[in-house]
């Protein structure tokens, strides 16, 4: 069990897919993401392992949900500083978390 506080220390925040592109260093099948976190956070990229039900074409405008206080992580010759999230379907691959209605580029998740 975590606590309230732990859970508080979690910083999630709603952006918008910017770019999208294969990303074929990486160990598994991924793609390279630019996400708009708005005017205070600004633009961050992530590695999504999301090819299974997604292509480039179809992440671009799309909202999605994601951790933006992780410390940036190296991903092959690229540099992560958010991870995007999502729910494993059977398969175990990635279906995106999303808000239901279209929120504000930085929006915070609590």
């Amino acid at each position: 069990m975590i606590t309230w506080q732990d859970f508080e220390k979690i910083d999630m925040r709603v952006g918008t897919v910017i770019s999208a592109e294969p990303f074929p260093e990486a160990r598994r099948p991924a793609y390279k993401l630019t996400v708009d976190f708005g005017s205070k956070l600004g633009i961050k990229k992530s590695s999504a392992q999301i090819t299974m039900h997604y292509t480039p074409e179809s992440l671009i405008g799309r909202q999605v949900i994601a951790v933006v206080n992780f410390p940036p992580k190296q991903i092959g010759p690229m540099m992560s500083e958010c991870l995007v999230m999502g729910i494993y379907d059977e398969d175990k691959e990635v279906i995106l978390i999303k808000p239901d209605k279209e929120s504000p580029n930085g929006s915070k998740i609590g």
